[in-house]
């Protein structure tokens, strides 16, 4: 129907500021390898998150495995994670030949628990893969501790939180992009900040720039020297260009997330049986998702059940993560959800709803009517 409400929608410039950045390109030709372009994103990224160290990649799946391949871990050593993720984060992990182990998540926030992870060190553990879910900030100061304690890295897959900051003791603001060892941001065209396709990590080694760029343009480390099995993952110039333009008012774009997911919170947040998540106290949020857990019992209607009436209203939502990673085909036969129970219940009770900068307060209304009219 063609007024339906999408789950999500991507955040363009206009065409004409596209294009003025675009043009120049029409004079080089220089279309990929790390151009102008690409180069100007970099420093523009680095100068906004505060970071000294980065790479641009074609998108965060790349990122992920590069930098898991770039920290030397051993091979089938053990990886602590969360199953409550995109089937990114775990495949990065098993592609590069290393053993995923799931952590329980939090209930407050859903991002892996601290005490979750203690009770899953072994000595074969070499790796923590955090996730920021929807946004929302791990405890990284715990993580840190635990993992400084038994030698540890930290890899943050913060895909879904570009923009989000914390307020350090001393008053000063600290990016996503400064915890742990490395953090991966996805640059997907439904992220708050995109490049149409792209990804990033931010690292505190600096050795590892050369070593990324390596391994993202095949392992090339001279014009007759190839000396690693490296694969293609360089961003263009027309997504570095992109990103450009986003950049400049990714701001004004995640205000207007916070409008719309203010209105939702003020009608969703007193009902019985549904929890929304806000930001914590001293966290500068993004706004990416508008997840919501419904208590069947408390609420009166299955998670699904709202799932199907707002389909029939015309309003698009996903039930995201559900499954569990330890539930897909690949994993089930190894993992079980059972041993992740916080993580397992939230699968089976979460929704996002429609959330994206231009989504109208009055459409907001539209889709509460509906999740509400579910209930007792």
């Amino acid at each position: 129907m063609s007024d339906r409400i999408l789950v999500t929608r991507s955040s363009m410039p206009s065409l004409d500021e596209y294009v003025e950045e675009i043009a120049p390109l029409w004079e080089s030709h220089w279309l990929t390898n790390m151009g102008v372009k690409h180069k100007k994103l970099e420093v523009m990224l680095k100068e906004r998150l505060g970071v000294g160290n980065l790479a641009l990649f074609t998108n965060g799946h790349n990122a992920l495995e590069c930098i898991l391949e770039a920290m030397a871990l051993p091979a089938g050593g053990e990886v602590i994670t969360t199953p409550f993720t995109f089937a990114s984060t775990t495949h990065s992990i098993v592609r590069k030949g290393l053993t995923p182990v799931f952590a329980d998540v939090a209930p407050g926030n859903l991002t892996l628990d601290p005490e979750s992870i203690k009770k899953m060190i072994t000595p074969r553990t070499c790796a923590i893969v955090p996730v920021h879910v929807y946004g929302n900030l791990c405890d990284v100061d715990a993580i840190q501790e635990i993992a400084d304690s038994h030698s540890l890295k930290v890899i943050y897959d913060a895909a879904h939180a570009f923009g989000v900051e914390r307020e350090s003791e001393d008053g000063t603001w600290k990016s996503a992009a400064t915890f742990g060892d490395a953090a991966m941001f996805s640059f997907h065209a439904t992220k708050v900040f995109n490049t149409i396709e792209g990804g990033m990590v931010c690292f505190k080694d600096e050795e590892l720039y050369p070593l990324l760029n390596q391994w993202k343009n095949f392992g090339i480390t001279g014009p007759e020297d190839v000396e690693y099995v490296g694969g293609n993952a360089k961003m263009n110039e027309f997504c570095a260009a992109m990103g450009v333009c986003n950049l400049r008012h990714l701001d004004l774009e995640i205000e207007k997330r916070k409008a719309v997911a203010e209105r939702y919170w003020e009608r969703l947040g007193g009902a019985s049986g549904v929890t929304v998540f806000k930001p914590s106290k001293g966290v500068r949020y993004n706004y990416a998702y508008l997840p919501v857990l419904f208590d069947p019992e408390d609420f009166g209607a299955t998670r699904d059940d709202v799932f199907v009436a707002l389909d029939k209203a015309g309003v698009g939502a996903r039930k995201y993560f559900y499954p569990l990673v330890s539930d897909f085909a690949c994993y089930r036969s190894v993992y079980s959800s059972d041993r992740t129970p916080v993580a397992k219940r939230a699968a089976n009770r979460v929704l996002t709803l429609p959330m994206y900068a231009d989504l109208a307060l009055s459409d907001v209304d539209r889709i509460c009517d509906v999740v509400l009219g579910c209930g007792r």
